[in-house]
């Protein structure tokens, strides 16, 4: 499985940006989608996932704030966030579960909330 995440930047405090991540390959066994990040000196966390049927769960950092999907269709997953705060700062990964066992992720983007 191939992952070609997208939609990083610059933002200010306050502000949104949505990532995507478009998976390929050998897609028809990916159960887990989700995102992680790493924050310069951290380690890397969880920030969400998301089940082929649909549920969810966040990191309690990030509840309330951020909202994570999927489209089967198109096997990607998208992650809205929304009221971006400094502390959100931080390379964001793409990740992949597959039912056998595979995990694979993407090469990061790069997220960045100042003022």
């Amino acid at each position: 499985v191939q992952l070609q995440a997208s939609g990083g930047g610059l933002v200010q405090p306050g502000g949104s940006l949505r990532l995507s991540c478009a998976a390929s390959g050998s897609v028809s066994g990916i159960n887990v989608m989700g995102w992680h990040r790493q924050a310069p000196g951290k380690q890397r966390e969880l920030v969400a996932g998301i089940r082929r049927g649909g549920s969810t769960n966040y990191a309690d950092s990030v509840k309330g704030r951020f909202t994570i999907s999927r489209d089967n269709a198109k096997n990607t997953v998208y992650l809205q966030m929304n009221t971006l705060k400094p502390e959100d700062t931080a390379v964001y990964y793409c990740n992949v579960e597959s039912y056998w066992g595979g995990d694979f992720w993407g090469q990061g983007t790069q997220v960045t909330v100042s003022s």
